[in-house]
């Protein structure tokens, strides 16, 4: 944290809202991305972004700056995803290849891709729902890991921190997380390139 951001985080815990917009703008779209890969669903990790920033305006006066800012972050984006996974446990859960009810009829649902050629579009959509339908068929516990570990790149100790355990427990978890993620994938290997699955 540099020294605008330690002053920023200095006046948000005194109440003022301006310094705590300044602070919390680089982070709205990692606290969004990180909700995004542990809910699965855009418009769930919209409203529980939200739900997130709201809660570190709250907390911020009690932030004992024991870890570091961005950390601190992560973690409550972490538990507010976990507290929704557990409230939807035993919702009903909408797959990818379902179709769509519009008025004319059904639609499938499509994944929007930045790449022009669309061959390459086909192919990247159909591994990114692969890959992403078979993370979201993992346990909350192993989504958690693997999205921390594996799509956000935070290193043994980070991960430590934001979930609060031991870093063997998260070594122990991250391996057993891979684990399960390649037999979910292996049992869709025909969908895949041999280089993705080993």
């Amino acid at each position: 944290m540099n020294d605008n951001e330690k002053l920023l985080l200095k006046r948000s815990k005194a109440g003022d809202v301006d310094a705590f917009e300044q602070l919390i703008e680089g982070y709205q779209r990692k606290i969004f991305n990180l909700a995004l890969r542990i809910i699965g669903n855009y418009d769930d990790a919209s409203d529980l972004a939200q739900e997130v920033l709201i809660r570190i305006y709250k907390s911020i006066g009690g932030f004992k700056e024991q870890s570091s800012f961005s950390t601190w972050v992560y973690r409550i984006t972490t538990n507010v995803c976990l507290d929704d996974l557990r409230k939807k446990k035993n919702r009903k859960v909408i797959s990818l290849d379902e179709e769509i009810r519009v008025e004319d009829g059904e639609m499938k649902r499509q994944i929007v891709s930045d790449d022009p050629l669309p061959d390459d579009v086909a192919e990247k959509s159909e591994l990114r729902k692969t890959v992403f339908n078979a993370i979201n068929n993992l346990s909350a516990e192993h989504r958690i890991i693997i999205v921390l570990r594996e799509l956000h790149g935070f290193s043994y100790e980070e991960i430590a921190k934001i979930i609060k355990c031991p870093k063997g427990t998260v070594k122990s978890r991250i391996n057993r997380a891979r684990q399960a993620l390649k037999c979910i994938l292996q049992a869709n290997r025909e969908l895949l390139c041999e280089e993705y699955v080993k």
